[in-house]
């Protein structure tokens, strides 16, 4: 149970009506987890659903760096919901579920792919030094591009947001689903 009551959709105002039928017509499908939350406040909920459609499915970058980025924000906001939900789309996408599980467990994991390895770098160094050194930036630049990198910044801190809702408003892992992170420190 999270923290505020659930929303009910048969009570929904006119603004929350709107923003709900764009998530549902969108490629999301469906409002679940955080944007159940954030649709008590559908002036925030607008925007951030869009930007979320983006960083999801629009970027420049291959689906598989799209849910590394997202998975490495997950892990190091220890992020249940977050994890449990997109770590079948990441190995779907491409990655190694190894690779995946010592990212969940906080452990530097071996890479096959020059991209990911980059990808994984940037994003580590911003969220744990909130910089990027001229090395990681330079050798992700040659790698994913200039938009690449705007996506990848863009990503980390969408999902940074998804992830504080996720946890402020204590949103439980999915029913059945166990906490990915329960004993990770």
């Amino acid at each position: 149970m999270t923290r505020i009551p659930d929303i009910d959709e048969k009570k929904l105002t006119p603004e929350q009506k709107r923003v709900y039928q764009a998530i549902v017509s969108g490629p999301r499908g469906k409002v679940e987890g955080p944007l159940r939350v954030w649709l008590n406040n559908p002036g925030l909920a607008d925007p951030a659903q869009r930007l979320g459609a983006y960083c999801r499915y629009g970027t420049s970058l291959p689906q598989r760096l799209v849910e590394l980025a997202i998975l490495l924000a997950g892990a190091h906001w220890k992020s249940g919901y977050e994890w449990a939900y997109h770590s079948p789309i990441g190995i779907e996408a491409g990655l190694d579920p190894a690779m995946l599980d010592k990212i969940r467990r906080g452990e530097t994991p071996h890479f096959d792919r020059d991209d990911e390895h980059a990808v994984y770098e940037f994003v580590t160094e911003l969220l744990n030094t909130r910089r990027v050194p001229p090395p990681v930036w330079d050798r992700t630049l040659k790698l994913i591009g200039q938009a690449g990198l705007i996506d990848v910044v863009g990503i980390v801190g969408y999902y940074t947001m998804i992830c504080f809702t996720i946890n402020a408003f204590e949103i439980p892992v999915p029913r059945g689903v166990h906490d990915p992170f329960a004993g990770v420190t």
